[in-house]
């Protein structure tokens, strides 16, 4: 008699749970203002190249030179390295209003709806390490990540204009975020998007540096959820003075608030 060996049923292994699946990475578009920073974007650049992860497929970085005086265009068109790097160029000084304004309608023409727009200064102070966690925190559901910032070898003066703009922002304008003013977010294309069909043209009215308060106070009130990650602002990374101009962003900041409460019928005072 002969004896057949029957095949062993190997179990198939369980299927992986949702999010542990590797999901294909989304673009990244950078959009970074820039005024007279011919000294500080090549150092920009050579961050990036030191972190290739930061650009999957389809990822590109808009330069705005915002009507720069020195060589901070020619710095962009000149640049022959690895970094997708595109330049637009405001004809004159507008102000980081503006140049994000020109900035996000350039992002926002050729993404998809689950690409990152990621914003951040042109002066280095920005610590590219915090990204990853950041657009992790995006990856998570959050439509809008901010640097909550922990300041480094910042003067007391920046130090105090910070936190009380920031109060009166969050007490007035009704935002939980810990930091309201900073370039470096992480957002996604699909909220922004959002944004500009509710407010148009009007999505940021600001030309100055309190143009982010606004902007950020216009996606809270579209229901948009924010989240904030610890990150270092050292400005010793940066060559040169901050371009932020103290008494004209605390008008701006006094000017939004005003038009906020008034809005709502109330008489600033």
């Amino acid at each position: 008699m002969t004896s057949v060996a029957l095949p062993v049923a190997v179990p198939l292994p369980a299927p992986l749970p949702p999010h542990f699946i590797e999901q294909p990475a989304s673009q990244h578009v950078f959009v970074i203002p820039a005024f007279n920073e011919e000294e500080n974007l090549p150092r920009l650049l050579a961050d990036f190249e030191r972190r290739p992860e930061l650009f999957p497929p389809g990822s590109r970085v808009l330069i705005v030179d915002d009507g720069s005086a020195d060589r901070t265009a020619e710095v962009v068109s000149a640049y022959r390295g690895p970094v997708p790097v595109e330049l637009l160029q405001l004809g004159q000084n507008q102000g980081p209003g503006a140049a994000f304004r020109q900035g996000f309608l350039a992002a926002l023409d050729r993404c998809d709806n689950d690409a990152l727009v990621i914003t951040l200064e042109a002066d280095t102070t920005s610590d590219l390490d915090a990204l990853p966690e950041m657009i992790a925190e995006a990856g998570n559901g959050s439509d809008v990540v901010l640097a909550s910032w922990v300041m480094v070898n910042v003067k007391p003066l920046r130090r105090f204009l910070s936190a009380g703009a920031g109060w009166a922002v969050r007490r007035t304008l009704g935002l939980e975020a810990h930091t309201v003013s900073s370039f470096f977010r992480v957002y996604r294309a699909s909220v922004l998007r959002s944004a500009h069909g509710r407010f148009g043209d009007q999505l940021i009215r600001e030309p100055g540096f309190a143009c982010k308060a606004e902007l950020l106070a216009k996606l809270a009130k579209l229901g948009a959820t924010i989240t904030e990650v610890p990150v270092a602002l050292d400005s010793t990374r940066r060559v040169g003075k901050s371009k932020m101009p103290i008494l004209k962003t605390i008008l701006a900041y006094w000017r939004l608030l005003a038009r906020a409460r008034f809005a709502r019928g109330i008489a600033p005072g």
